[in-house]
């Protein structure tokens, strides 16, 4: 997959000039399809694998530097995509895929994925089924997987991202400027949150993280708000980037990568894949249906739809607090009976 992206990349704009534009938006198109296939695989199956060999003590530790990596990748794509051009910027993309996929052939499969590969084997029964997970048993691990994928993609990111030069441009900001600015604060964040995971746990983290969203996204939609009413013009540009700037250090510093890591966590290996699939569909969706609306919401209110947004991650606040555990310093043995337990 990423070789194949990697040569779609070098071949489309030589190709745009022999067979025209049409059929180069076409793999244009089919080009972001195939990165976002890639991702979709590796948003659950790189927490799934590292949650299986990572000792209890340190894995929200290592987890959160792995997920952390995402964050640093961003960051870095916005640097240097303030200074070159997107084509450019997607050739140097299938850098770090075909790096990763090299290294792949050298790490081992997962021990307990072998040891249940091989109890199926034995037994032939299997609750890896998506139906199964609606079993009164799984239930309340279900609502809580799905429930921070919602909450995670539906507060506003893809918003943020994909039109962030148009959140900085309709506000008076330099977008340039902006992509540097959130670039710089994220990583310090993401640090931070590395180093507290396992201190204070993922649920803490996680709240405070959907506070800070609620918080950029009320900002966000204030300085649009006044805008709209023309007061304090002077004001609301800064209210602007301090908006953008407290919701993307707040989602790099809990909401980018915990929720993954919480859901490789509370699912039992016998229902893992089907749980995995349908959290990843989940949260596809929810981002489809964010980057497919913004547009039309932005154009209808941009005041209100940075409202909307602040209002999903006040919910979110209410749900991690009522609804998610902690599984810092636990077993994924011992989570998964404790979780199972509750519903039966």
């Amino acid at each position: 997959m990423t070789a194949g992206a990697m040569i779609g990349a070098v071949i489309s704009g030589r190709m745009t000039d022999f067979i025209g534009r049409r059929l180069g938006a076409w793999l244009l198109d089919l080009g972001r399809l195939s990165l976002g296939i890639g991702f979709g695989l590796t948003c659950y199956v790189g927490p799934a694998y590292l949650a299986e060999i990572i000792p209890k003590d340190i894995r929200g530790l290592l987890m959160s530097i792995s997920q952390s990596m995402t964050g640093y990748g961003a960051s870095l794509t916005f640097v240097i995509g303030s200074f070159v051009t997107w084509r450019s910027l997607a050739i140097i993309g299938c850098i770090p895929s075909l790096l990763l996929l090299l290294a792949l052939f050298f790490i081992p499969e997962s021990p307990r994925w072998l040891d249940y590969i091989e109890n199926q084997r034995l037994q032939q029964n299997s609750d890896d089924n998506v139906l199964n997970l609606f079993r009164r048993k799984y239930l309340h691990i279900v609502i809580v997987g799905v429930g921070l994928m919602v909450v995670q993609a539906s507060g506003g990111l893809y918003g943020f991202m994909f039109y962030m030069s148009e959140i900085f441009d309709s506000a008076g900001i330099s977008s340039t400027l902006g992509f540097i600015l959130v670039a710089v604060l994220q990583i310090p964040l993401i640090v931070l949150s590395a180093a507290l995971i396992d201190k204070f746990g993922r649920r803490t983290l996680l709240m405070a993280s959907a506070t800070g969203q609620c918080l950029g996204c009320l900002l966000t939609g204030l300085s649009y708000f006044l805008q709209e009413l023309d007061w304090w013009k002077e004001a609301s540009p800064i209210l602007a980037l301090i908006g953008v700037l407290v919701y993307m250090g707040s989602y790099a510093f809990g909401m980018g990568g915990i929720p993954w890591i919480v859901v490789s966590e509370i699912f039992p290996i016998n229902v893992k894949g089907s749980a995995g699939t349908l959290c990843n569909l989940v949260s596809s969706f929810c981002s489809w249906v964010v980057s497919y609306t913004f547009n039309y919401s932005f154009s209808w209110s941009p005041a209100g739809t940075f409202f909307i947004y602040a209002g999903i991650c006040g919910f979110g606040v209410v749900f991690i607090a009522k609804l998610v555990p902690e599984t810092k310093g636990r077993t994924l043995e011992e989570i998964h009976a404790s979780l199972t337990r509750i519903m039966q």
